[in-house]
């Protein structure tokens, strides 16, 4: 097993991306509240193909030139948290749906919180786009990226009209 990463920046901070074996088990910002630790193998290597292309595929994403993702992508978790995590990528580019329709999405409607606690634990943040996913009412809640980072993301979408934090 091989383990590379990668450091970019981007217009909302720095981001890193971890690739086992060629595909994408980790993409989140460097101050994300839970940023997992790297095995003591793990490479820096920017040059590593699936890496520089998550790097440039994200590049694209902040200068408004890309609203999908073409990444091989394999989030680990618990069986609930993968069903949570497909579910969110389902969601397309300037739309958002609340944490009570991705409960029911994921086959556990009335599970709203335990949706909400995966969507926390998405490893893959905006290829996996979590930021996508609101309170009942249409609030911004929850953001392991922080609630500023969530809102500049809608916006750039098209979501938002002006900051609500």
């Amino acid at each position: 097993m091989t383990t590379k990463y990668a450091r970019f920046e981007t217009p909302l901070g720095t981001m890193f991306a971890v690739a086992t074996d060629g595909e994408i088990t980790r993409l989140d910002f460097t101050d994300a509240k839970y940023v997992a630790k790297l095995s003591d193998d793990a490479v820096e290597d920017a040059k590593d193909p699936v890496l520089a292309r998550c790097a440039k595929q994200m590049a694209e994403y902040f200068a408004g030139k890309r609203d999908t993702f073409d990444l091989p992508v394999a989030p680990h978790g618990t069986e609930f948290q993968e069903s949570v995590w497909r579910e969110i990528a389902r969601v397309p580019f300037g739309k958002t749906i609340t944490y009570s329709e991705l409960a029911r999405r994921a086959g556990a409607p009335g599970s709203a919180r335990a949706a909400g606690a995966a969507t926390g634990r998405n490893p893959i943040a905006v290829a996996i786009p979590c930021h996508r996913i609101v309170g009942a009412d249409g609030s911004l809640t929850g953001y392991a990226g922080g609630l500023p980072r969530k809102t500049r993301l809608l916006e750039l979408e098209g979501v938002l009209q002006g900051s609500l934090v």
